[in-house]
């Protein structure tokens, strides 16, 4: 997929998906026949992984 400003936003905002909660977590239920299912997936699990701010 290509990084446009506007094809991405749309996506973004425009996603078949749910956050649902479950075990003290939330979980990111998307779409399987969402086209860009993947790349979400792997954007999730990234900004997950970083480490939080301290304050």
């Amino acid at each position: 997929m290509a990084a446009e400003p506007k094809k991405l936003r749309y996506r973004l905002l425009h996603v078949a998906a749910r956050l649902t909660p479950g075990g003290r977590r939330l979980h990111l239920r998307i779409s399987a026949t969402w086209p860009c299912r993947d790349e979400l997936a792997t954007a999730s699990c990234r900004l997950a992984t970083l480490a939080r701010p301290a304050g």
